[in-house]
């Protein structure tokens, strides 16, 4: 029967259904020491965009390969974001657990405005680490600005990743789907919306690269980074 079919869409929708699984697993089990959660993240968001973009996958083998590529700037962005949650946590404390503090209306404006910009540059970071190649700061930088540009579909991620939490705590019966899909189905959702602009990103570094001689001699290469310390830099003599 065609519903069958190893290509139909029955199954390639179960194949993907298991890629995810998996992946999810193996991110789950990966962000346990708690000191490898950023490069855990970014191997997740790695390969959940290869699966969006309908390429050849190896679940365990390309996300180890990421894993290891960005071990070093993903632990130093995770305990960077660890210490702005601690800050942001004890602002908050102060602000609304202590009486005495009394908070004006400007107060609490400007920190929730901050705890939303830290949640959406740590929502976005470890997507654009594990396509673009830049320094620390930069990566920072470059986040930043790319998150201000497609904000809409920031906040729908974020929204994303705050649904298996909402399950967990307050649907106790499903908190064994947020095991099997937990962290894959948010990442994959996320990859889905910013698939289209990572590609317009991807073909400006390409064309910079191209124009500039700089690219591999082997495209196919291992590193599927693109290299850019100007990711979003514009020819002005155009």
């Amino acid at each position: 029967m065609k519903l069958f079919n190893m290509d139909g869409p029955l199954m390639q929708g179960l194949s993907k259904m298991a890629d995810l699984m998996i992946l999810n697993l193996i991110a789950l089990v990966c962000c346990l020491p708690v000191i490898t959660i950023g490069a855990s993240m970014t191997a997740l968001h790695y390969m959940a965009l290869k699966i969006v973009r309908g390429e050849e996958v190896y679940i365990a083998q390309g996300f180890w390969k990421s894993f290891k590529q960005n071990f070093r700037q993903a632990t130093v962005i995770w305990l960077a974001q660890v210490v702005v949650m601690f800050v942001l946590f004890m602002d908050y404390y102060i602000l609304y657990r202590v009486p005495e503090a009394n908070p004006s209306i400007i107060v609490q404006v400007l920190f929730l405005a901050t705890a939303l910009i830290a949640l959406a540059e740590f929502t976005f970071i470890y997507p654009v680490l594990a396509k673009f190649d830049n320094t620390i700061l930069r990566t920072f930088r470059n986040t930043f600005i790319m998150a201000v540009m497609q904000l809409p579909k920031v906040i729908l991620m974020m929204v994303l990743w705050a649904l298996p939490v909402l399950i967990a705590v307050f649907v106790f019966q499903l908190f064994p789907l947020t095991i099997l899909f937990g962290l894959s189905l948010p990442a994959y959702g996320s990859a889905f919306l910013y698939n289209k602009f990572f590609k317009k990103m991807e073909d400006h570094v390409m064309e910079r690269a191209r124009a500039e001689g700089l690219l591999p001699e082997d495209p196919g290469s291992e590193d599927e980074h693109i290299f850019s310390d100007e990711v979003l830099a514009t020819d002005k003599t155009k």
